[in-house]
């Protein structure tokens, strides 16, 4: 594993840029005040320090459409961008009107007409108009949102090492599974794997886990036994980008059970109809129909949520669309796609694959075996 921080390729950070130019325009923003990680990275591919747990917004870069001038808030030039001069570089503050003087410098900023900005706090929707005297402060995570949506060839090359992790981590794992372990063994398991290949921080908590045969959605910390279904499922943030794979296995004696077997090749079923679902100009509706023609009930989890430089629109669950949530899938776009088939007294097969929406349809980038009973 790399030890050097080094930028983002310069073909992954300027794809990206055009996009993120493109959709200035489109929203017309003169410039876009940016402090959500990934909104950052994703237009000045800089990898960002430091940045564990939750924080406040603060203006950690500054993007101006006409002249295409990035302006970063950074300890040191460590892994930024040639393209990035050194003097468009500013200094972290804990006094805000520090940061709000950077801004009145900022070439442009006194003729803006329209400032986007990912988020807001009270304090700065009270001073980004003395950065900006003349603009209106207006939603850019619009703008980000749908540039991020649609990734470049060159992303979907980056998250391809997210998914070997994230596949590895599952196989480390099964090598641990028998009868008489734990669930906190085989959840470190993964977690150590996903360590071992450079990643730090998963993207997901619960990693293992003995699904119920009684109640749906029981949970509980236990020591597998003989005839359990036990669930994996791994998300791997490797390069900033996110990729995901979940995979059910019987453990002992349980895989000779014909009921099994049926389970499972319910969940083939199910989970074919979902890739399927994945086809540009489909809504997100057509996930939960994938469920309906497969006879299957749709959990309360989401069953599809975008992925790239973190979590990307669109979430799809049933409550979300019962309460209008309306999308439609573009070429372009990377999901991760859930299966879940449940029987009483069996237990249930959990199923999450990394799917590419082409414009051919849906390019599973996830390889991980599926028990075959």
């Amino acid at each position: 594993m790399a030890t050097d921080v080094l930028p983002d390729s310069r073909a992954l950070r300027i794809g990206r840029r055009e996009r993120a130019m493109a959709q200035m325009a489109a929203h017309d923003l003169d410039i876009l005040v940016l402090g959500r990680q990934a909104n950052v990275r994703y237009v000045t591919g800089a990898p960002q320090l430091w940045i564990a747990g939750t924080r406040p917004f603060g203006p950690v870069c500054v993007v101006v459409r006409a002249t295409g001038d990035i302006y970063l808030n950074t300890t040191d030039d460590e892994g930024v961008p040639e393209e990035i001069d050194h003097d468009h570089l500013y200094g972290l503050a804990w006094n805000p009107m520090t940061l709000i003087d950077v801004l009145k410098n900022i070439d442009g900023a006194a003729a803006a007409r329209r400032v986007g900005t990912d988020a807001i706090t009270p304090t700065f929707a009270a001073l980004l108009p003395q950065a900006f005297p003349n603009a209106e402060i207006v939603d850019g995570e619009l703008a980000m949102r749908a540039a991020r949506r649609i990734k470049t060839p060159d992303e979907i090359a980056a998250m391809r090492p997210a998914v070997r992790i994230a596949e590895g981590a599952i196989a480390a794992a099964l090598g641990e599974l028998r009868p008489g372990v734990s669930e906190k063994t085989l959840a470190g398991a993964v977690l150590e794997a996903m360590a071992a290949g450079g990643v730090s921080t998963p993207a997901t908590q619960d990693a293992a886990w003995v699904t119920s045969t009684e109640h749906r959605w029981q949970r509980a910390d236990r020591e597998v036994r003989d005839g359990d279904l036990v669930a994996f499922a791994a998300g791997a943030l490797a390069g900033g980008y996110v990729s995901e794979v979940g995979r059910t296995w019987p453990a002992g004696r349980m895989a000779e059970h014909r009921a099994v077997k049926l389970l499972y090749r319910r969940s083939d079923a199910l989970q074919d109809k979902l890739i399927a679902a994945c086809r540009p100009g489909a809504p997100i509706s057509e996930f939960l129909a994938a469920y309906e023609r497969a006879g299957e009930p749709v959990p309360p989890m989401p069953i599809a949520h975008g992925l790239g430089l973190g979590f990307d629109p669109p979430v799809v669950s049933e409550a979300l669309v019962a309460a209008g949530e309306d999308d439609r899938l573009e070429a372009g776009m990377v999901l991760a796609v859930s299966g879940y088939v449940w029987q009483a007294g069996i237990g249930a097969v959990f199923r999450r694959d990394t799917v590419h929406v082409t414009g051919n349809g849906a390019q599973v980038l996830t390889a991980s075996p599926v028990w075959q009973g």
